[in-house]
């Protein structure tokens, strides 16, 4: 199909506001050290008052091979920018006390990870908990006295104390085998044992912690990706309210997560509060008032990519109500104002995380804040303070008026860096794909761009497969690592992506190979068209995850069209892969069912089946603490390029997981890649 005329949107990237750094001695193109080098700012908090933000900042140490994360400050007027912490441990998950004059953390400086303290202006760090286990999920009580944390216990002992005996008896053993009588066995990158996330609240003056979650077989927050934002007391500080999946041996094939409420001294089992909905509950928030719980909620059980609404629960009498039915997309966090009449929520928007204003009584929801991907939402008196990343930049702090207006920086912690490293600019366009219907796609134009050159192509295609890639500032899969080598990048978001209406990310279930095929193909085939300065006869084509299976099955139905590929953790059999997997609700939904009630669906786009047809160079990655994907898949995906004489490598990372996480291997895995397409692309 012709591409769409109409240019959607044509973005200049936010990075572009400062003015463009010329080639010259002081400065260089893009690479993954530039991407590694980025300081990374993330959970901010602002004070009870307004005045001041806390928040993480994470660098890189490439000598030790890890990231180490600090404390720092700033006002929301972006005055008074200091470094809060120096201890050389990690320190994280900061908090406000209820009087704004002192900050809660989790640290491991004492040897395991635990709660600490440290004063608004500085000074020494006091330790709070001494728990025999390590702590997560710090949070404070808005009525104040008490704060609350997990820690990993056995269901059956819900005593840290007595956890830890038992995990010195296991250790103290010769054998060590493991005997296992129902799934999970394994999750994303860890083995079970049979401890549980609980949650305990402990008062600030005895410091005794109390399991509000005893004898619960469930984790708060939900595994592998919940966070403290799963977790909240109640105004008065006498309850607590969290997320939680009690389901028993269903556990793997279920996303039935719901809400519980619970008191903070453990007097009573957990109350249920989301029995009537059997998918997915999570993130509570309390209305500035006390009177409304606001959280997320999905309609679809077993459906981990079904659209969340906001539902809102009048606290004293228990009734819901569903706020944004008829709003077409998905949020992914909630932040009342100052007044409780709106609602902040982000939420993926045609290529972007855009922030948006859902009022409280209609549910009619309004862009404020379209470019970019916005995160860490919080409110500073009549202001909305947040975190803004994009193609050219990463996270830094903002403000906006209420109405999105007036838009302010607050931090330029990396401008330096990212001035110093020569990026692409970035382009979204629109053109008409599978079955006629718009699909959008993003262009990054190569380092110090020339119209009168051409330019081999880095076709990228994204996980998920509900997932984008969009106006984002990646630190695995940037496309400034691949345009600062010298390629166009050109990333369509496919029929199943999300941003774009529940519609277009349901049409990918069933469907794995069919409409997103096509849309990548029509999708490429316009980028060509509407860039001549791109090389259509070199392009590579790049996936993980998703987009891993998606290499294999083009290997065998679109085999002649890229000079190489490299698949990364992608499934080459997707029947062999259900029996593989630990969360099997996903398998069970994306081909609809089981492999023995429903073999046809797992059978109808197997890229196994067209192993016969595969001639294209590919290089494939796999790590092996990938239990999402497992590594056989990589590693049956090398057999078959090497038994048909394909020529084809497989790097493989003993200590990774469905990432690439440490920097070094992150060094590796670039220089391997882009080492790849240079060979079969220029």
């Amino acid at each position: 199909m012709r591409v769409s005329l109409e240019l959607i949107t044509l973005i200049l990237c936010a990075g572009m506001a400062a003015a463009a750094v010329l080639p010259g001695d002081d400065t260089h193109p893009f690479s993954v050290h530039d991407m590694l080098a980025m300081d990374r700012v993330g959970d901010a908090q602002v004070s009870p008052d307004g005045t001041w933000i806390v928040f993480t900042l994470r660098t890189t140490d490439l000598e030790a091979n890890r990231g180490r994360t600090d404390l720092w400050l700033v006002g929301t007027d972006g005055k008074g920018l200091k470094r809060l912490t120096t201890n050389p441990a990690a320190d994280f998950n900061p908090r406000w006390s209820k009087c704004g004059k002192q900050i809660w953390f989790l640290s491991t400086r004492s040897g395991s990870s635990q709660v600490w303290r440290i004063a608004l202006d500085g000074g020494e760090a006091v330790q709070i908990t001494d728990q025999p286990l390590d702590v997560g999920n710090l949070v404070i009580s808005p009525a104040g006295g008490a704060i609350a944390f997990t820690m990993e216990v056995f269901p059956e002992k819900g005593c840290p104390v007595e956890t830890k005996a038992a995990l010195d008896e296991i250790t103290s053993r010769k054998t060590t085998g493991r005997l296992f009588d129902k799934l999970f066995i394994r999750h994303w990158d860890t083995w079970k044992d049979g401890r549980r996330s609980h949650l305990f609240v402990m008062n600030c003056k005895d410091k005794k912690a109390v399991n509000v979650m005893a004898g619960m077989d469930a984790d708060t927050p939900s595994k592998p990706f919940g966070g403290p934002e799963e977790i909240a007391f109640t105004p008065d500080g006498k309850g607590i309210v969290f997320t939680a999946r009690n389901a028993g041996r269903t556990e793997p094939w279920s996303t039935d997560f719901d809400l519980y409420h619970a008191s903070v001294d453990g007097s009573s089992a957990p109350e249920l509060l989301t029995a009537g909905n059997k998918a997915w509950d999570t993130m509570p928030v309390f209305s500035p008032d006390g009177k409304t719980l606001a959280y997320l909620a999905m309609a679809r059980p077993n459906f981990e990519a079904d659209r969340y609404r906001i539902v809102l629960r009048d606290w004293e009498t228990g009734t819901t109500r569903v706020l944004t039915e008829h709003w077409d997309r998905s949020p992914g966090s909630l932040t009342w104002s100052a007044d409780g009449g709106t609602i902040y929520a982000t939420a993926a928007n045609l290529g972007q995380n855009s922030l948006f204003a859902v009022d409280a009584a209609t549910g009619k929801a309004a862009c404020l804040i379209k470019e970019g991907t916005i995160g860490s939402v919080g409110i500073a008196g009549d202001r909305i303070v947040y975190g803004m990343d994009n193609l050219k930049s990463p996270v830094e702090l903002y403000s906006a008026a209420a109405d999105g207006s007036d838009i302010r920086r607050i931090t330029d912690i990396n401008g330096d860096k990212v001035a110093a490293a020569r990026m692409g600019d970035c382009e979204q366009f629109t053109f008409k794909g599978a079955n006629n219907e718009t699909v959008y796609c993003y262009i990054v134009k190569p380092v110090d761009f020339d119209p009168d050159k051409t330019y081999p192509v880095a076709f990228l295609i994204h996980g998920g497969p509900q997932g984008s890639f969009g106006n984002h500032f990646h630190y695995r899969w940037n496309p400034q690592a691949y345009t600062g080598a010298g390629y166009a990048a050109v990333m369509v978001d496919f029929h199943g992506s999300t941003g774009y209406g529940q519609d277009f990310t349901d049409a990918i279930s069933g469907d794995w190979g069919g409409k997103p095929l096509v849309d990548l193909k029509k999708g490429l085939k316009a980028a060509l068209d509407r860039y001549p300065w791109m090389d259509g006869d070199n392009v590579a084509a790049l996936g993980a995850s998703y987009g891993g299976y998606m290499i294999n099955w083009i290997a065998g139905n679109w085999a002649d069209r890229f000079r190489c590929l490299v698949n990364h953790d992608g499934n080459l059999d997707e029947r062999l892969a259900y029996f593989d997997t630990e969360e099997l609700w996903f398998p069970e939904w994306e081909h609809g069912g089981t492999p023995w009630d429903n073999p046809g669906g797992y059978e109808k786009h197997n890229p196994v089946n067209f192993v016969k047809n595969w001639q294209t160079p590919m290089l494939v990655i796999h790590g092996a603490l990938d239990f999402r994907v497992v590594e056989t898949q990589g590693m049956s995906t090398f057999t078959a390029l090497q038994r048909k004489g394909i020529p084809s490598k497989f790097l493989y990372f003993p200590d990774e997981n469905h990432w690439v996480l440490k920097p070094a291997n992150s060094i590796q895995w670039h220089d391997t890649v882009i080492g790849w397409m240079d060979q079969w692309c220029k």
